[in-house]
C-alpha cells in the first residue's frame, strides 16, 4: 500500500453499505479500536524518535532530560514562547495541506516548499501593484495571488501525472528547485530593491499594509488562515461528495474509472487546492513576517509540512495539533545553541528522526490484534 494513502478505517464512522435486504437503515458504528490504533501508533513513533534523539544528545555529552526540558520551555514554557510557537505553526498548517490533500488521492506531493516560494512571490507582486488601496484590499489581493500561483504550481505537477504519467513525487520535488531559482532571479533582477545590498530582496510591502498582530500579542492573523484552511479541508474531504469521490480514487483508481468518476479532473482540482494552501503560507510569510520576498522565504516550512501531514495521517483537524507541536520544536532551535552549545541543525536531527519513525510506523497498522475490530455476531 502506498505510504501516503491513509486507511479509511482509523477514526471513521463505518456503516454497512452492502445491505440489500429491505429494512431499517443500519446505524453507523464507531470503531474505537481503529481510532485507538490511529492515535497509538503515531504517538509511539514520536516517542521512539524522542528516545533516539535522547541517545544522540547523550553521545554529544549533553543530558537528554535537560535538552527536552529546554525544548519544552522554549516552545510552551511561557506566553511569549507559545506565541513564537503559533507564529511557526501558521505556515506549517498550510504547507501540510499541500501534501495531505493529494495523499487522499494516493499521490505523494512534496513540492510544498516550491509552492510556498512562488506563492510568496505572487503575493508580493500583487501587494505592490495595489499598495495604494485600503489595507483589506491589499490583503485580499495578496491572498488571491498567493493562492492562485501556488495552486497552479502544484496543479502543474498533478496535470503532468494524470495527462502524461509523470511521477508526481519526482516532478514536485524538482519544482522546488525551479521555484527557488526563479525567486533568486527575480529578487536579484526585475523585483530587486536597490536599497537591499547585503541581502537581495524585492521592494517592501508598506508597513501599514502588512498583516497586523492579534491584539497585544506577537501572533499575526496568519494563524486564522491556517485554522480555517484545516477545518475546511476536513469538511471537504470527510463531509462532502467531492471528498468521497477523492477517497474513492485514492482507494482504487481502477474502480473509480469504472464507476465513471472524472479521475483527472478530481486530481487536478485537489492539487490546485493543495498548492493554493501552500501558496497562502508564502503570502503569510511575506505579509506578516518578512514584508518582502527574499531567500528567507525558503526557510524549510514546506519540507516540515510534509512531516506534519504524515504524522497527522493526512487529515485536516489533526494537522492543527501536530503543527503546533512541530512549531514548538522548531522554535527551540536557538535555545539549544545558546544553552547547550549545540548547532542549530540539531533540531533538524530531531525532526528527521520523527519523519523516519513515522514512515516506519506506517507498516505497523493492522499488525496488532488489540486494535483489530471484532465483528458482532
Amino acid at each position: 500500500m502506498n505510504s501516503a494513502q491513509p486507511s479509511e478505517a482509523p477514526g471513521a464512522l463505518l456503516a454497512d453499505a452492502t445491505a440489500t435486504v429491505p429494512g431499517p437503515v443500519p446505524v453507523a458504528k464507531w470503531r474505537w479500536r481503529s481510532t485507538a490504533e490511529a492515535i497509538a501508533i503515531p504517538v509511539a513513533a514520536v516517542l521512539a524518535a524522542g528516545l533516539l534523539f535522547g541517545l544522540f544528545c547523550l553521545v554529544q555529552g549533553r543530558n537528554p532530560f535537560s535538552v527536552f526540558a529546554a525544548i519544552y520551555k522554549a516552545a510552551f514554557g511561557s506566553g511569549y514562547s507559545f506565541q513564537n510557537t503559533l507564529v511557526r505553526a501558521s505556515p506549517l498548517m498550510l504547507t501540510a495541506l499541500c501534501t495531505a490533500l493529494p495523499a487522499r488521492l494516493g499521490l505523494v506531493i512534496i513540492g510544498n516548499e516550491g509552492a510556498l516560494v512562488v506563492g510568496g512571490l505572487g503575493a508580493v507582486a500583487a501587494g505592490l501593484l495595489v499598495a495604494g488601496s485600503p489595507a483589506p484590499v491589499v490583503w485580499a489581493a495578496m491572498a488571491l495571488a498567493g493562492f492562485g500561483v501556488g495552486g497552479l504550481w502544484i496543479g502543474a505537477a498533478g496535470l503532468l501525472h494524470y495527462r502524461r504519467g509523470v511521477n508526481e513525487t519526482i516532478s514536485s520535488l524538482l519544482m522546488n528547485y525551479i521555484a527557488i531559482a526563479v525567486m533568486n532571479h527575480l529578487v536579484n533582477g526585475p523585483m530587486r530593491d536597490p536599497a537591499s545590498l547585503n541581502k537581495p530582496s524585492s521592494y517592501p510591502i508598506p508597513d501599514d499594509r502588512m498583516l497586523p498582530p492579534i491584539g497585544e500579542t506577537n501572533v499575526h492573523y496568519g494563524i486564522l488562515f491556517g485554522l480555517v484552511a484545516c477545518v475546511l479541508a476536513w469538511f471537504l474531504m470527510e463531509q462532502t461528495t467531492f471528498g468521497f469521490k477523492v477517497r474513492m480514487v485514492g482507494g482504487n483508481i481502477r474502480a473509480a474509472r469504472l464507476a465513471g468518476l472524472p479521475v483527472s479532473r478530481l486530481g487536478w482540482i485537489t492539487c490546485l487546492l493543495a498548492g493554493g494552501a501552500a501558496g497562502l503560507a508564502g503570502m503569510i510569510e511575506v505579509a506578516a513576517v518578512h514584508g518582502r520576498a527574499n531567500e528567507s522565504l525558503a526557510a524549510g516550512y514546506g519540507y516540515a509540512g510534509i512531516l506534519v501531514a504524515f504524522v497527522a495521517r493526512h487529515r485536516g483537524l489533526p494537522i492543527i495539533l501536530v503543527s503546533v507541536l512541530l512549531g514548538g520544536i522548531l522554535a527551540s532551535g536557538g535555545i539549544l545553541q545558546r544553552q547547550f552549545q549545540l548547532p542549530d541543525a540539531t533540531i533538524l536531527v530531531f525532526q528527521g528522526l520523527v519523519f523516519l519513525m513515522i514512515l516506519l510506523s506506517d507498516s505497523m497498522y493492522g499488525r496488532f490484534g488489540l486494535f483489530k475490530e471484532k465483528d458482532a455476531a
